[in-house]
Formats: structure tokens, sequence, C-alpha cells
């Protein structure tokens, strides 16, 4: 009797392996299809971890099994440090550190026994990072915002520069401006519509007085 039980436990929870490992699978091919910095291999490790983790607290026994899932949490937040990076304007690859996050409580909700929840869970990261997109970008079109260094001759063309910007409908903030011998360059944050923002960009193209640009 007691070897069923314990041949019915084992099938169990390689079951739940399995699931764990399928799931992390639909969310990293979502990542790996958007070429982010965290990939297939990656989220399905995530996922196959904390639910072995969670399986393996649960068979262990001991008196506080939160206490494993708190250091499940804490070591994915490592991780998840390991893929945020500074690119030349913002912070990148918050996205998916997040989601390296949301992965591993899947994982763990599996390791539990609560299959549904890990279901759902997963049905709403995919929903999130593919149906949201459009969204994001839907408010991005609207209310567009980059950093511009703009390189000028002198500085009357800042104000100048200003004129530009008002002329295509955009808010404008100065950050910061470096003097060299070759001129003034200035660091702009531009807000306003994408279209608009196109149309600054092909303005300081086609502008003599504009030395150089980069957003």
């Amino acid at each position: 009797m007691d070897f069923l039980q314990d041949h019915y436990a084992v099938k169990n929870e390689l079951l739940l392996i399995l699931i764990s490992v399928l799931l992390g699978l639909f969310i990293g091919a979502e990542r790996e299809y958007r070429n982010k910095s965290a990939g297939l291999r990656t989220f399905i490790l995530v996922c196959f971890g904390a639910c072995l983790f969670t399986i393996l607290s649960i068979k262990i026994g001991v008196e506080n099994p939160d206490r494993l899932a708190a250091n499940i949490i804490t070591g994915i937040g490592f991780l998840g440090a390991g893929v945020i990076f500074k690119g030349d304007n913002k912070i990148e690859g918050i996205t998916t550190a997040t989601t390296i996050w949301a992965t591993a409580s899947i994982g763990m909700a599996v390791g539990s026994g609560y299959i549904y929840i890990a279901l759902l869970g997963t049905a709403l990261v995919l929903i999130i990072l593919s149906a949201l997109t459009y969204l994001q970008n839907f408010i991005d079109n609207y209310n567009k915002v980059r950093e511009y260094r703009i390189a000028v001759s002198s500085s009357g063309d800042i104000q100048y520069c200003e004129n530009i910007f008002k002329e295509n409908h955009l808010a404008y903030q100065m950050i910061r401006q470096q003097y060299s011998q070759e001129g003034f360059t200035v660091i702009w944050r531009i807000t306003g519509k994408n279209s608009h923002h196109e149309g600054l960009t092909r303005r300081l193209v086609d502008d003599p007085k504009i030395k150089a640009y980069q957003f």
C-alpha cells in the first residue's frame, strides 16, 4: 500500500514538473519571439526551478515552508537584476525582469499543486506581454517622450531649436547643455505625438543650422 502511494506521489510530482516546464516554455517563447535579453531556456528553467524547490520544501517538511518560498523570491530578484541595463536614454529590461519574477510565482503555484492558478497566471502574463503591447503603442503614438541630443553652432541657436519644437507642436524641456570649440550640444526632453516627432526629425535633417542630432 505504501509502495502504491509513493508511486502515485512520484507520478504526480513528475506531472507537476512537466507542467511547469510547459508553462515556462509558453512565456519564454513570447520573450524569445521579441528577442529579449532572457529567452526560452531562461524562463523554462525559472519556472521549473521554482516548481522543484516548492515540491522539495513540501517533501522535506520543514517547520516553515514559507521560508524556502521567500528564498526563492530573493534568488529570483538577483536573477532579474541581471537583465536590467541602462540604455542611452532609459532603463531597459525591467519588463523582462518582472516577467521572470512572475514566472517564478507560476512555478511555485504548480509545485504547490494549484494548477488552475498557474494556468490563469500564465494566461494573464501572456495577455499582458502581447495584447497590452498594442495599447502601449497606442499611448506612445499620442504621448511619445524622447530625449534628443542636438548640436548647434552657437548659444543663439538654442532659441531657434525651441521655435522648431513649437512649430511641430511638441512640448520641450532643456535637460543640460555642453559647450565645446565646435559649438553647443543640448539635451532636450521632447513630448508629443509620434507623428510630430517624425516631422521634427525630418526638419532637423534638412536644417542647415543643426549640425547633428541623436535620440
